[in-house]
């Protein structure tokens, strides 16, 4: 264990067997305590963190990569890049301090770093944001990105952070622009990219540095669209249901490995990163190597080609609609209700049945009125008769027509223009 680790709530059978292994380990040096003790206790740790990290839930998870002592960048850059010179500024604002860049070495290759700095301290938190980088850090990486592919340098984002700075001077900045102008360079960027999440890949903060050729993932980081507190918030107005938001977001290593998201998921040392800074920092030089070597040398075209399809890809859809059942199926048995909410396969039926009825209606209403027509030169004749006889007959239920027209449309108010008001005058007279 990372000497000063702070144990989280589910290591606590952890602490209890590490307690009781130091306490014999004393006595065995004092010449008082037993060695095959001492052997046992040591399995029975390996096997309990094992067990306990094989089992983690979503939100054990964001505590893992939310632990004080998990590696930061400052770290890797210390123990995974060789000969870093950091370089600062954006040229518009000023410096932030929550994304570092600068030059390094990874084995035989040159390259350009950026990451996100959390800060250790409470003054390097604090110059840090915890993280959340400002416009004018998200410009200054997309400045040194840019220097990289002029000089033929691959790109290493080391991301981690809880999402972009949501402060007023920030937003006065135009930090969601900045964040979408770097998705966009960055996926037209003329030099292989490797994005890995090392802590918390928060929102569009983690995004403004994430677009690459590979992004991956350390097997207990997590990668969301928004922390499960803020999802808890908006959901159920309220953040104690921050476990229930991180169970439904899927967005551990494993979650994302599986939809296609991420490319990778780097396993992590026994315990967890902030357990071994040393090992893990091996486990993540070995896979960038690796994979520079995969990306280095490729033509350009053929490496951006790549980049854009492999977002694309990203998501699942139907680009038409489903296939219709095999006759005898729910449909045949019994209409739109046993088709199981078909929506789409019922819809056609009751839209052709609707149009026929409609049809029918204005052909009836055609035929009323021509009826009606027919007779006004024998009302100008005999007005009251004419009118009469004009009306009875459109009238009549022996007329298919009309029959039809009542079965298929509301009634409607009467129309002086086809003769409805004499016929009723002529009626009130005739009584």
């Amino acid at each position: 264990m990372q000497n000063g680790t702070t144990p989280l709530a589910f290591e606590q059978p952890i602490v209890e067997l590490e307690a009781r292994l130091r306490d014999a380990e004393k006595a065995l040096q004092a010449g008082a305590g037993d060695e095959d003790e001492v052997r046992g206790l040591r399995r029975q740790l390996t096997d309990t963190i094992k067990r306990v990290y094989a089992n983690l839930s979503p939100w054990e998870t964001v505590q893992v990569a939310r632990h004080k002592d998990r590696p930061q960048t400052a770290d890797y850059l210390t123990q995974v890049f060789d000969e870093f010179v950091e370089l600062h500024g954006d040229k518009h604002f000023g410096d932030d301090r929550a994304i570092r860049c600068g030059f390094a070495r990874l084995d035989q290759y040159k390259i350009m770093v950026v990451g996100h700095q959390k800060g250790r301290t409470v003054k390097e938190r604090s110059a840090c944001y915890f993280g959340c980088a400002h416009p004018e850090g998200y410009r200054k990486a997309l400045a040194k990105m840019r220097m990289g592919a002029k000089f033929g340098l691959p790109v290493v984002c080391l991301v981690d952070t809880p999402g972009a700075y949501p402060g007023i001077g920030a937003e006065e900045r135009g930090q969601a622009q900045v964040i979408a102008e770097n998705m966009f360079e960055m996926s037209r960027l003329e030099t292989p990219i490797v994005c890995v999440v090392i802590g918390e890949g928060g929102s569009g903060g983690a995004l403004g540095i994430g677009v690459g050729d590979r992004v991956a993932m350390l097997q207990h980081a997590y990668y969301s669209v928004i922390s499960p507190e803020g999802c808890a918030g908006i959901l159920w107005k309220s953040g104690q249901y921050a476990e229930q938001a991180a169970t439904a977001l899927k967005f551990t290593s494993a979650d994302l490995l599986r939809l296609g998201v991420i490319d990778h998921s780097i396993e992590e040392p026994l315990g967890g990163a902030h357990r071994d800074y040393h090992q893990m920092a091996v486990r993540l030089k070995l896979y960038l190597a690796k994979t520079l070597r995969e990306l280095v040398g490729q033509p350009l075209n053929q490496l951006l080609q790549q980049r854009y399809e492999k977002f694309r890809r990203m998501g699942v859809f139907l680009d038409q609609p489903p296939e219709p059942e095999a006759a005898g199926g729910p449909e045949a048995a019994g209409g739109p209700e046993a088709a199981g909410g078909d929506s789409q396969s019922a819809a056609a039926p009751s839209v052709s049945a609707a149009e026929q009825s409609e049809s029918a209606s204005t052909d009836a209403h055609s035929d009323s009125t021509q009826s009606d027509s027919a007779t006004r030169p024998a009302r100008s004749a005999s007005p009251r008769t004419g009118a009469k006889s004009g009306k009875s007959k459109s009238a009549s239920p022996q007329s298919g027509s009309t029959t039809k027209q009542t079965k298929s449309a509301p009634a409607k108010e009467p129309d002086p223009s086809n003769g409805s008001a004499d016929t009723v005058v002529d009626s009130v007279e005739a009584n």
